[in-house]
């Protein structure tokens, strides 16, 4: 009688031990329980990041550190998150923004002068740099090239840095078209570096006969990688040509539009954006002035330089 009472009162503990441990443990998600939520509210809802493309002009291992540090001060500035989106080039760019990819973006002079996508864009800023929003196409040779004039160029193999690009590709175009010349018989060969700096090194190593730069791009070669000026000569120059702008959405809120207009041209004000800025080889955003584009924007048009 005894032991048939213990093994009762030990079976009785073990199934009281084994329910204990599965209400513990909670294999299974029991949903008639219900647990307590925080109500949803759209207001505190965290808002899309602010897409910032880009597609340098310098080498990227150059530049996008700066690059870095201003989408920061951005997403300080305005309270929520920017987040860079980097192309190699123009027209990668361009798509970005044809494709709603992007609400802001670094552009280029011919970038911007070439787009024509269904989402329109405007012109936030302008770059100013060393007192001007202007800068001139500098065509350069290997410093021991018999060279000349571009015109003694003929039959040479040239770097171009972009299809898109203004004073990397587009005004030697337009040189030529005003002489009924076109690249494809006027060189011997031409090759795409997709970065000035990449062009005034080929041309450095003989790599390229000649080719044609952004003149802020060749002054910053210059002043920081000498060795490389050294083996190269200008000579020709053309231009003026404005500045690369930064554009944005145009269907972007007037508000938030507002905000990044503020924060472009008031960056140069904070001191610890300055080195950012200088080292995009700008001192400073100013406010846009879209006519300057428009004699390029008719010049691709001409020339067929569309994405």
């Amino acid at each position: 009688m005894n032991i048939r009472c213990a093994v009762c009162l030990l079976i009785i503990f073990l199934c009281v031990l084994i329910s204990g441990c599965q209400q513990n443990a909670r294999p299974y998600i029991d949903f008639r329980q219900k647990e307590t939520q925080a109500a949803y509210n759209p207001v505190e809802a965290s808002p899309k990041p602010l897409r910032i493309a880009l597609a340098s002009v310098l080498s990227p291992k150059e530049t996008i550190s700066h690059y870095r540090r201003i989408a920061q001060y951005i997403s300080g500035r305005l309270g929520f998150p920017a987040v860079l989106v980097q192309r190699t080039t123009y027209e990668e760019l361009n798509m970005l923004l044809a494709n709603g990819e992007a609400d802001v973006a670094f552009s280029s002079t011919g970038a911007y002068s070439a787009y024509r996508g269904m989402v329109e864009t405007e012109i936030l800023a302008m770059a100013e740099y060393q007192g001007t929003t202007l800068y001139m196409a500098y065509v350069i040779v290997p410093k021991t090239s018999p060279v000349e004039k571009l015109d003694d160029l003929r039959g040479k193999v040239f770097a171009f840095t972009d299809p898109l690009s203004y004073s990397g590709h587009m005004c030697i175009v337009d040189y030529l078209w005003q002489r009924r010349e076109v690249p494809e018989k006027f060189f011997s060969r031409y090759i795409y570096t997709y970065n000035h700096d990449k062009s005034v090194w080929a041309v450095a190593n003989n790599l390229a006969d000649g080719a044609s730069v952004d003149s802020m791009i060749y002054d910053y070669v210059a002043a920081t990688s000498p060795e490389i000026a050294a083996n190269v000569r200008i000579i020709a120059t053309i231009g003026p040509a404005p500045t690369g702008p930064v554009v944005i959405r145009k269907n972007l809120s007037p508000e938030l539009k507002a905000q990044l207009r503020m924060v472009f041209l008031d960056m140069d004000k904070d001191p610890q954006m300055r080195a950012a800025l200088q080292g995009l080889l700008i001192d400073r955003f100013v406010p846009p002035q879209p006519e300057l584009y428009e004699p390029l924007r008719r010049l691709y048009d001409r020339a067929g330089g569309l994405p």
